[in-house]
């Protein structure tokens, strides 16, 4: 099994679709549970209606994707060495097999050729399994990553006055320019981290 590690360029896509539209339509929304940063940035002008997010810079300074990096490498690092272990289990009893076959009647040989062969495909049953449960929790936080900066985006847009928050990414993004005047990143992170702190109390 290949190792599936939480990498940064994985969960860049995880914000790369957040694009959060403020109208004046929805100012009597209910914020939820999360709330925007209340200070100014010194760099984007009051009621910019366009402005963005580096999702680098978010992902690598975001407390919550840490974290999350961490908790999902040990599973996947868990997982990895629990696969190597059976693995070199299932190698020494082929070993001890064939070292002994020889010296065994027919009907054993058969008997015990039939039940390494069982062993074989639980093998790689349980390979393909814990392969597939680490993708699909992968896959479940991400979404949760998703949901946790779209949601802010949306209370801290409506509260700035912004009509729109983009993400920029280095290689990878449909943003050919834009003033570095624009960049709320930094702010950004500061909000996303205080209601992280604030939700592990």
């Amino acid at each position: 099994m290949n190792r599936t590690s939480f990498k940064l360029s994985t969960l860049a896509t995880a914000v790369a679709l957040v694009s959060v539209m403020a109208s004046c339509q929805n100012k009597d929304e209910k914020a939820g549970s999360t709330t925007a940063a209340k200070t100014d940035s010194p760099a984007v002008k009051s009621g910019e209606p366009i402005v963005y997010v580096n999702s680098d810079s978010l992902l690598t300074k975001y407390e919550y994707f840490k974290d999350l990096k961490v908790k999902l490498d040990a599973k996947s690092k868990a997982a990895q060495t629990d696969l190597g272990a059976k693995q070199q289990a299932f190698q020494r009893e082929v070993a001890e097999y064939q070292q002994t076959q020889n010296t065994l009647p027919a009907d054993q040989r058969a008997t015990t050729e039939q039940r390494l062969a069982r062993k074989q495909q639980e093998l790689q049953s349980y390979q393909q399994n814990a392969g597939a449960a680490l993708q699909n929790e992968q896959a479940t936080e991400q979404e949760k990553l998703y949901n946790k900066i779209a949601d802010y985006l949306k209370v801290y847009a409506k509260d700035k006055g912004y009509k729109m928050v983009l993400t920029y990414q280095k290689g990878n993004s449909a943003i050919l320019f834009a003033d570095a005047s624009l960049d709320v990143t930094s702010e950004v992170i500061i909000g996303l981290n205080e209601g992280y702190k604030s939700d592990k109390k």
